[in-house]
């Protein structure tokens, strides 16, 4: 339900849907916009044409559009994080007490329902906020990366860490080994993420399987770790299973098997397959070919499963742009992508201590150029071709510096 209202000469407007609170005032010289799930934890802000997302582990980062249409993006300090808690815990706090008596007037009035959310909002102070953070560290080990569109799942590690972790480009989860959980170490995390959660599980629309290719995890392990998932979480009303898996590992699994994992609501795969060039796989030290992704994929789709397939921007640089791009082409044809599956471009990002920065300076990969990089997304995407059996997928960027969970 949508409250509107007049408050300290601003407009204001709440909104209380089935799984957050919506706060924006509005004055001559600033809007502003707090969203808090029902649990009462701030996850995203708008201040005039800054937006914020709060991650659960407490963590804030700003992103806008500048003039030139170029996107910006950085982490909150500490100090700033405080202040935008702080903003939005008394913005809450503020009109819930003025509400209370009967100082401001909204229309629809305020009903039971609003005034709790408004409550738990009024709640999150800063401290709130360091003792949450804190609660999540001791659930989770932390989660490395999301596919976009499943920042808002609920994240369950089935696995810790990779089972390889020999990627040049990727230094998510170096400092941990791999581990797959006993169906008693599952079952304890998934109920105390349950219990951490709480009312903000509202929020969150699907279920992640992780860390980094949980479903290489052997069928006899898996089964029982899905079912716990089910018996904790209701994951058809959270819409689905999803989870990541190299390519390689995939051919493990039979269409048998993928059926089965189907039928316990699995949804969707994420396979960074990077590119297409083999002799470049070999270089990032990424296990396994390119066919091998196209097999995967093939066998995810004949058992009804779509998957999410994530390429590379730049990578291999000038050294390798022609190939990637030719072998890129021809593998992305090859799989047939259709309505239900998604294509990311995700662009190289190098930075100082990478293996793949040494690499890419002792080989004289020659770097590519952010514009160079985009041109290699257009003609990469130009020379796609898909069905009229199929459908287009869905094509969007991937960029890792804006993931928050």
């Amino acid at each position: 339900m949508i409250h509107l209202g007049q408050w300290q000469n601003q407009k204001i407007t709440l909104s209380r849907k089935i799984n957050s609170l919506t706060l924006s005032r509005e004055s001559k010289t600033e809007t502003a916009v707090f969203s808090w799930d029902l649990a009462g934890r701030l996850w995203t802000a708008m201040i005039n044409t800054v937006s914020y997302r709060r991650g659960l582990d407490g963590k804030v980062i700003a992103k806008w559009i500048s003039p030139t249409q170029e996107r910006g993006r950085r982490w909150l300090s500490l100090e700033e994080s405080q202040q935008l808690i702080g903003y939005a815990q008394l913005s809450a706090s503020d009109i819930l007490t003025d509400l209370q008596q009967r100082t401001v007037v909204i229309t629809p009035s305020a009903d039971a329902e609003l005034l709790t959310a408004l409550e738990a909002a009024a709640c999150f102070t800063w401290p709130q906020s360091l003792n949450d953070a804190a609660h999540y560290s001791q659930v989770y080990k932390p989660v490395g990366i999301l596919p976009p569109d499943q920042y808002m799942a609920v994240v369950l590690q089935a696995a810790e860490g990779c089972s390889f972790n020999t990627c040049t480009f990727c230094d998510f989860y170096k400092s941990r080994p791999f581990h797959i959980k006993s169906p008693q170490e599952f079952s304890a995390h998934a109920r105390a993420v349950h219990d951490y959660l709480g009312k903000g599980l509202s929020l969150r629309r699907t279920v992640f399987l992780g860390d980094a290719n949980a479903l290489v995890i052997p069928m006899k392990r898996l089964v029982p770790l899905l079912e716990i998932t089910h018996n904790t979480f209701p994951v058809d009303k959270l819409g689905g299973i999803y989870a990541f898996l190299d390519g390689f590992s995939g051919e493990k699994k039979t269409i048998a098997d993928y059926q089965t994992l189907a039928q316990m609501q699995l949804k969707r795969v994420y396979i960074g397959v990077e590119t297409g060039s083999d002799e470049l796989l070999s270089a990032l030290k990424k296990p396994g070919s390119a066919a091998d992704a196209v097999q995967t994929v093939t066998r995810l789709k004949q058992a009804g499963v779509s998957v999410g397939v994530i390429f590379l921007l730049g990578v291999g640089g000038k050294k390798y742009a022609a190939e990637h791009v030719r072998e890129t082409i021809r593998v992305i044809n090859a799989m047939q992508l259709g309505l239900e599956d998604i294509l990311y471009f995700s662009e190289m990002v190098e930075h100082e201590g990478m293996e793949y920065t040494r690499s890419a300076y002792t080989q004289d990969y020659g770097l590519l150029s952010a514009a160079e990089r985009a041109a290699q997304e257009e003609e990469i995407t130009a020379a796609l071709q898909f069905s009229e059996t199929y459908g287009v997928p869905h094509i969007s960027r991937y960029d890792i510096r804006e993931f928050v969970y």
